[in-house]
């Protein structure tokens, strides 16, 4: 029979599983892999969506992670910058890379490098980052210094790095520790002695899947989908993928909704409780992230310009009871709070309490100036 549930509730159980009521001691790698990971083209950012989801936290502790190596950094979910742990973070890369997005045709044309041509590249790439850390030019005059890559110089340099995606997809580089503000660039086998590899796909999908039911379910084939690779991976490989699954995940009715979860996770979710629990979230994090901001079950269809902004620009939100009823930003020694109107009475005390608490962790006092919009 297949159990009912009602949206509140599936949300009150989904912000339990992201560390966000309640808020519990966790390690920061602990927090990552909860997560399946943590988008960080902004470093600040990443940090934060760590640091909210902990008691306890101290700047810089996300730097410390990456040193000793119980983190790496590099392209992964939606070809975007993440925090991945070296243990669990090769399972979701090895889906991107099933995908072979360097080899469709527009790809090819567009950067001059054929499959051949990609392999040389993983292979000098490789060769150039082994016992080293190189910053992007070292890197660069490493490649074009080979007769048959010469031409991508240029690619190299876009700061979008879609010529290096497929390599970090492979496991050949991730980032390294940053020279003042240069990004450089290491092999990830010797940036974290836990690095586990890319596995098969076939052998990695049921683990990714797992993970991410476990954290942001229920939820859907499509939303594990635009999670992963948002295009890069065709319906017919991800129902492959599910079919391996079995009866791991099973359907569930969230208010008419069909959506899958865990089955192991059935029991807590049919007792989750509705919640009103207030939290400030930075941008791009990955409460938002993980189901997509086209989830109007988290982000309504009226406020997803609010949410996602120009050039993929993610904005910090509000959340009261999972659901995104606002946006936020500093703005010297406040916070202010954009309330939207049809959320009704914004709740003062609990955003107060939610301020207070960031205020905490960013080590400043913080105003709260609330404005409905």
């Amino acid at each position: 029979m297949t159990l009912k549930v009602s949206w509140p509730q599936a949300l009150a159980w989904r912000l339990q599983r992201q560390l966000l009521d309640p808020v519990i001691r966790q390690s920061v790698p602990d927090v990552v892999r909860r997560l399946c990971g943590v988008q960080a083209q902004v470093a600040s950012s990443a940090e934060l969506a760590v640091r909210v989801r902990r008691q306890s936290s101290a700047p810089g502790d996300v730097n410390r992670a990456l040193s000793d190596g119980s983190l790496i950094k590099t392209w992964a979910m939606r070809g975007t910058l993440h925090l991945l742990t070296p243990e669990e973070g090769g399972i979701f890369l090895s889906l991107l890379a099933a995908g072979r997005s360097w080899e469709r045709p527009s790809w090819v044309s567009w950067f001059g490098l054929g499959p051949e041509e990609i392999e040389i590249l993983r292979e000098v790439v490789r060769e150039a980052l082994d016992g080293t850390v190189l910053s992007r030019e070292e890197l660069i005059a490493a490649v074009t210094r080979h007769p048959t890559l010469g031409h991508v110089g240029e690619a190299l340099r876009s700061g979008w790095g879609t010529v290096l995606k497929p390599l970090a997809w492979q496991g050949d580089l991730c980032f390294g520790p940053m020279r003042g503000t240069r990004v450089t660039f290491m092999r990830p086998d010797q940036a974290s002695s836990r690095w586990a590899g890319v596995p098969d796909p076939d052998d990695a999908a049921p683990d990714a899947i797992v993970a991410y039911f476990g954290s942001y379910g229920p939820a859907t084939i499509e939303n594990f989908g635009n999670f992963v690779a948002r295009g890069r991976i065709s319906a017919k490989q991800l129902r492959t993928w599910f079919t391996a699954v079995g009866e791991q995940l099973v359907e569930v009715d969230v208010d008419g909704d069909l959506a899958l979860i865990l089955a192991d996770d059935l029991d807590d979710l049919a007792a989750a409780k509705p919640t009103n629990e207030v939290r400030l979230l930075p941008g791009f994090d990955q409460y938002v992230m993980g189901p997509g901001t086209d989830d109007g079950h988290i982000v309504q269809a009226a406020r997803r310009s609010a949410v996602s902004k120009q050039s993929g620009w993610i904005a910090p939100v509000v959340l009261l009871g999972g659901v995104v009823r606002g946006t936020w930003e500093l703005d010297g020694d406040a916070a202010r709070i954009a309330w939207f109107r049809e959320a009704g009475s914004p709740p003062h005390e609990a955003l107060a309490a939610e301020v207070a608490r960031l205020s905490s962790i960013l080590d400043r006092s913080l105003g709260t100036e609330i404005q409905a919009v």
